[in-house]
């Protein structure tokens, strides 16, 4: 187990959503922190507002691209290669665990909720990696921010 599993599995334990782990990583990469961020991305928890909906791991790890590669001021433009890495990361999320899990919700994901914690924790890892691969071939700093 690697030091960025061990912070993923503190930040659990003290109650974050896989969508603000992610985020919360991609922060502390920067040596930032936001907690009104955090708060906010807690909305895509568990199928955006607990609703079963997308995964909030697709959907942190759509904003953790975007805290790199997005829009964030009135004299900034998203880069060039944002949507690429979007539509790369939705469609390999898709054939890992769509595939897998028969749908990308979270309901699909989850079931019946038995094996959450296992399920959960080993898709937030793959999806952080996914996100840091697909960033640093875009030829980003996962240090510096935008």
């Amino acid at each position: 187990m690697d030091q960025i599993q061990l912070r993923m599995m503190e930040l659990s334990y003290n109650g974050y959503y896989c969508s603000q782990i992610l985020v919360m990583l991609g922060l502390e990469a920067q040596g930032k922190s936001n907690p009104d961020l955090i708060r906010a991305i807690g909305g895509l928890a568990n199928g955006c507002g607990f609703s079963g909906g997308p995964c909030g791991t697709l959907t942190g790890a759509a904003c953790l691209l975007s805290l790199y590669a997005g829009k964030g001021t009135d004299d900034e433009y998203e880069d060039e290669g944002f949507t690429y890495m979007l539509r790369d990361l939705g469609e390999w999320f898709a054939k890992t665990y769509g595939n897998r899990y028969d749908g990308i919700t979270c309901d699909a994901i989850v079931g019946d909720r038995t094996e959450i914690r296992q399920r959960c924790g080993a898709i937030v890892a793959e999806t952080y990696s996914k996100v840091m691969e697909l960033l640093t071939a875009g030829g980003y700093d996962i240090t510096v921010g935008k």
